[in-house]
């Protein structure tokens, strides 16, 4: 053994009940699929991203079949904002013309995907970048609201994923869609809603989102008051009470839309923390918000 290796004040004792504990999860997690959802500060931060990297490959690397979906609002914003387009909003939500639906696929399927999956590779990963384009991976159709090319996923043909993950790769799946069948257009699909039907189609054990908050929060400015598990049953009552409003509503939704198609555990959890997946996959007390 050498003796410069760091501990980081860790003794051997505890490094070895961290070890042992974790164990029973991965003999119970392997050969299964879980879809994360990421996006928000653990995509902006550097040293984030690295972390949220070396967690998906360690994963893959016990044997879970590991799904990355992800977003980019943040750099399509800064594309348009370079090339002097000017974003239009109706009710709060971006208009996504002609123009702007080819700088949407450019940014996510052309470049943020790409360094995703480069992460990966480096890590030790075995990624393939897909966008909901491949193998026809997604279809849309128009949004009921007007918001040009943003669309609705009506259709989750899951085969070029089944494949990507037997052959033991991390699917990163950006979430450009094709028009339904006679609709040739692109469309920019919401990517908490993309993931939650992504995980429905592959019947996956787990669902995560990884957001910019601790999770669901009965004050929304005392991290302590965190509730940790939330039956479906009482989304509503929270709803009510205003205990789950705003931004957290469609986090809510997505998860609700992946338990009714049969995924038994979803999960809203910071990113903002670095090895939050591997805590909350691998540790008794978990992390964030699980609604099951």
């Amino acid at each position: 053994m050498k003796d410069n290796i760091p501990t980081n004040g860790i003794t051997t004792e505890q490094w070895s009940e961290v070890l042992v504990q974790a164990l029973p999860y991965f003999k119970n997690w392997c050969g299964k699929v879980v879809v994360v959802k990421y996006g928000g500060n653990a995509m902006l931060n550097e040293s984030l991203k690295q972390a949220v990297m070396e967690d998906i490959v360690l994963l893959s690397t016990i044997g879970i079949k590991v799904v990355l979906v992800h977003g980019g609002g943040p750099e399509i914003n800064n594309m348009l904002e370079r090339l002097g387009k000017e974003s239009k909003f109706v009710d709060g939500l971006r208009y996504t013309d002609g123009e702007t639906m080819e700088i949407v696929q450019m940014v996510l399927t052309g470049k943020l995907n790409k360094d995703i999956v480069g992460i990966l590779v480096q890590k030790g990963g075995r990624a393939v970048g897909l966008s909901g384009v491949d193998s026809g991976l997604l279809r849309a159709k128009k949004s009921d609201k007007d918001l040009g090319f943003v669309g609705e996923v009506t259709e989750v043909h899951p085969d070029i994923l089944n494949s990507m993950l037997d052959e033991g790769f991390i699917p990163v799946v950006s979430t450009v869609a094709l028009g339904e069948d006679g609709d040739d257009a692109r469309y920019n699909i919401n990517a908490d809603t993309a993931a939650a039907k992504i995980a429905v189609a592959l019947k996956a054990e787990k669902f995560v989102q990884l957001t910019n908050v601790p999770g669901v929060l009965r004050d929304v400015n005392d991290p302590s008051t965190l509730i940790k598990r939330i039956e479906r049953t009482a989304i509503g009552s929270l709803k009510a009470t205003g205990i789950i409003s705003s931004g957290m509503i469609p986090k809510i939704d997505c998860c609700l839309t992946a338990l009714l198609g049969g995924v038994p555990r979803t999960h809203i959890i910071d990113g903002r923390l670095p090895h939050s997946l591997l805590i909350e996959m691998f540790s008794e007390r978990g992390i964030g918000t699980m609604i099951y």
